[in-house]
């Protein structure tokens, strides 16, 4: 079961005890994943089609609950996809069907479907509660999130623009900074960042998701640490290697042209010693010299043997 199921899954068992949440959710549901049909007679009716399993069996529990609505969920096969299903429930009977666009109010008064895409001036979601439940129906019904173990990707795709301009700002309002791009005809919501999206599943209530995200984001932080620590100090070896390379360089060519006696008798010794050890730290360097020497002051001779070499080189 891929990440975005297991959310879904955890987010179709969460059934708001509060009748105004649950109909901010049934909003989002048919906003986002719902037509609504009108027959010669005029009479309406309400179609959910969805490909999550999850998305479906929760529109119909809250259809249920909220209004007593009974019905069914039917499933065909995708015709693009050989695995892939799609799932579809309908609120068939005009009054039953105008209960619910009236409650969410994607009705007005003249009996046209109309959307309010406002969040400071709109009943259905004036409640802190309400919006959260709003964007939970937005995933639920369009939205997807990318394994964490892999990347950080979450999205909502909306069939237009005002509407994801609408889930941005419902998100800005939880201090979440959601990006919005154009893709196929629609407009996809996404964040990109790990911390957005644990704050996402935060506010939708997703909350064993976002635990199983949170660790993966401290596994990922703790093994980016140590491959920098490993990086830095492979990096460090690599440098005292060539250091010491050089050094000893240097010093088999002072005794193969002028013999060790023509280096002074301080820097003959840390030479002979450095000649022996090659990898040796300076601090090692440092500790087998009598009388021992500190680390910057075995630095400063094993320079002045370079330094003597390079005159002697021209």
């Amino acid at each position: 079961m891929s990440f975005s199921s297991k959310v879904k899954k955890e987010l179709e068992q969460h059934i708001s005890n509060a009748a105004h949440c649950r109909i901010a959710e049934l909003a989002a549901l048919i906003s986002m994943c719902g037509s609504v049909i009108i027959d010669e007679n005029n009479h309406y009716a309400i179609r959910l089609r969805t490909e999550t399993e999850s998305t479906a069996r929760k529109a119909k529990t809250l259809l249920w609950k909220t209004f007593h609505i009974a019905t069914e969920i039917t499933t065909r096969n995708n015709a693009y996809s050989r695995i892939g299903k799609t799932y579809t429930l309908t609120v068939k009977d005009n009054q039953e069907a105008m209960k619910v666009l009236q409650a969410t109010k994607l009705i007005n008064e003249a009996g046209e479907i109309e959307e309010n895409f406002s969040i400071t001036n709109n009943i259905v979601i004036m409640k802190d509660c309400c919006k959260r439940a709003f964007i939970r129906g937005a995933f639920m019904a369009a939205g997807s999130i990318s394994d964490p173990n892999k990347s950080y990707h979450f999205e909502i795709k909306c069939n237009s623009k005002k509407k994801s301009e609408q889930l941005i700002k419902l998100l800005k309002n939880y201090n979440i900074d959601g990006k919005m791009v154009a893709r196929k005809g629609n407009y996809v919501v996404y964040i990109k960042e790990g911390e957005g999206i644990v704050d996402v599943l935060n506010v939708m209530e997703a909350h064993v998701s976002l635990m199983e995200m949170e660790n993966v984001r401290i596994l990922k932080g703790m093994s980016n640490y140590y491959n920098r620590q490993v990086n830095c100090e492979t990096a460090n070896i690599k440098k005292t290697v060539a250091t010491s390379v050089r050094q000893i360089e240097d010093i088999n060519y002072i005794i193969s042209n002028r013999g060790i006696t023509y280096l002074p008798e301080k820097l003959q010794e840390i030479a002979l010693v450095r000649k022996d050890n090659p990898d040796a730290s300076l601090q090692e360097l440092g500790e087998m010299l009598d009388p021992p020497l500190g680390k910057s002051g075995v630095n400063h001779r094993l320079r002045k043997i370079c330094q003597i070499a390079k005159d002697l080189r021209g």
